[in-house]
């Protein structure tokens, strides 16, 4: 629930609340019982399940809690990893050192952990000719050999010729000791 959501101390207007304290415990008490028991406190009454009948409330320090949950989101928002699309354009006829020279930053982005596209315009008569993009993409992915996943094979778009890809995904280090268990029984197994 958002915090604009929230209710706190006389802004809650119904005649009974679930109070729930710190223990634990809970008890049904009229608001303004509840909200005379914040006060002694020195906290607020804040009502944190709206919908249940009688709406629930805690006693707490709003500000406090407000920090809390804008530091829990900014921490969510730090681990989220945010996948850029890069775009590398060429053309049929590129030559050898160029291809060479956009593989190299192709292989760069897919290692920073973006997705790819890679991109052939044809011009003009070129557009006979789209077996030569096609050789083109596949010297592209001769030239990443095992840097990447192809999330959409080369497929002609108008004027242009494209795929798609993606970094390769790591493997996770339980996954590689499960694979070396498995390696050590077979060998244990041989013996």
């Amino acid at each position: 629930m958002a915090e604009k959501d929230l209710r706190i101390n006389e802004q809650i207007r119904v005649r009974e609340v679930r109070l729930i304290s710190d223990g634990g415990i809970q008890e049904i008490l009229s608001t303004r019982n509840a909200l005379e028991r914040a006060r002694d406190a020195g906290l607020d009454l804040v009502e944190v399940a709206p919908n249940a009948n009688p709406p629930v409330v805690k006693i707490i320090d709003y500000g406090k809690y407000k920090f809390e949950n804008e530091k829990k989101i900014r921490t969510s928002k730090q681990k989220q990893k945010s996948i850029k699309l890069k775009e590398i354009r060429m053309q049929p006829k590129i030559a050898d050192g160029d291809l060479t020279f956009k593989s190299k930053h192709i292989a760069e982005f897919l290692g920073e952990g973006n997705k790819v596209k890679v991109t052939i315009r044809f011009r003009g008569r070129e557009m006979a000719h789209p077996e030569i993009g096609q050789e083109v993409l596949k010297s592209v992915l001769e030239k990443l050999e095992g840097e990447y996943i192809l999330d959409r094979s080369p497929t002609m778009e108008g004027r242009f010729m494209s795929m798609m890809l993606s970094p390769k995904g790591k493997t996770k280090p339980k996954e590689e000791e499960r694979a070396k268990n498995a390696q050590d029984e077979d060998q244990k197994e041989r013996s």
